[in-house]
């Protein structure tokens, strides 16, 4: 079997899931986080949602060789995350929600001193700090003192830290988390370009337009499984079709009309809404992920119950 992303990218035919898991289950004292959670994925880009205390970063803890699970089986790129874990930790790196760089020193000397932990020669180490921090736009900026960054460059440098060892899986546990518009976009152009080069990334997020733009494919974890996962475009066909809304010369919608989303039945409405109101401004409108996230779930995807407050 060959897989393939929607960058038209072909993995080894023998080549393992990226990630395969069986029954999994996680406890924080007696919250059952993970309860008998399944998939199996291909190489590629994909995006893990869920309101805060789904067991997302928990999940991510386990794959990434951080914490064991209690029951299941578990594989990334062909490994046990546990059993395996210093075999597997070559392979793969973690970005976390906060930035694990050292403030008081520069971002050159943050990113030598990591390839060095890393096991990079020292002129390798400056070779990988070198490129990186060219690749993310921090060059100018390389020797200043960390503490002096903006919170878009620390991402940035935090980011370009778990590059250092050329990992074939990079994890990302709410990468844009707190950052401005231009930052965020500006990482997530930084993330496709990783992935159009052929690292696979597995990234939790709270923006679900984050993961519409980023991900072959999305997973929605809730109640501590995966209840639902396809590409955005397959998700948001579950809630529905198009919706014709009307509008009025305030811009105000007067009415929603749903469709099947098929041309005709779009035409059909838009025949009849012409024949009816000829006045009125017409939008067409695709159901988004926030639509089907409320639907899957009942629940925002910024639910204010923390996994910290559960253990």
């Amino acid at each position: 079997m060959t897989y393939t992303d929607s960058r038209g990218a072909a993995a080894p035919e023998d080549a393992p899931p990226l990630i395969h898991v069986t029954g999994l289950r996680k406890s924080h004292g007696r919250h059952r986080v993970l309860d008998d959670l399944t998939l199996s994925l291909p190489p590629g880009v994909h995006a893990l949602l869920g309101p805060n205390g789904a067991g997302k970063t928990t999940f991510v803890s386990i794959l990434s060789t951080l914490i064991p699970r209690d029951s299941g089986e578990v594989r990334v790129l062909g490994l046990d995350p546990w059993a395996d874990r210093r075999q597997l930790q070559r392979l793969i790196s973690l970005t976390g929600q906060h930035a694990a760089v050292d403030e008081s020193l520069s971002g050159e000397e943050n990113m030598q001193l990591m390839g060095r932990l890393f096991g990079l020669s020292r002129s390798r180490a400056r070779e990988r700090s070198e490129a990186l921090l060219a690749r993310f736009g921090l060059t100018e900026h390389a020797r200043r003192r960390v503490g002096t960054y903006s919170g878009g460059m620390r991402r940035k440098l935090d980011i370009a830290v778990g590059l250092i060892p050329e990992p074939r899986l990079l994890f990302l546990d709410e990468p844009t988390t707190g950052l401005d518009t231009r930052s965020r976009q500006a990482l997530w152009d930084e993330i496709q370009a990783l992935a159009d080069q052929g690292t696979s990334v597995f990234l939790t997020t709270q923006y679900l337009e984050e993961a519409d733009v980023l991900a072959d494919q999305v997973l929605v974890l809730h109640g501590g499984r995966i209840i639902a996962s396809g590409t955005a475009e397959e998700l948001k066909a579950q809630v529905g079709g198009s919706t014709i809304e009307l509008r009025d010369d305030a811009g105000h919608v007067c009415e929603e009309i749903p469709t099947g989303g098929e041309v005709d039945d779009v035409a059909r409405v838009l025949h009849g809404v012409a024949e009816s109101r000829p006045g009125m401004r017409v939008t067409v409108r695709r159901p988004s992920l926030d639509e089907v996230f409320l639907q899957l779930t009942g629940a925002p995807p910024t639910d204010q119950i923390t996994e910290e407050a559960l253990s």
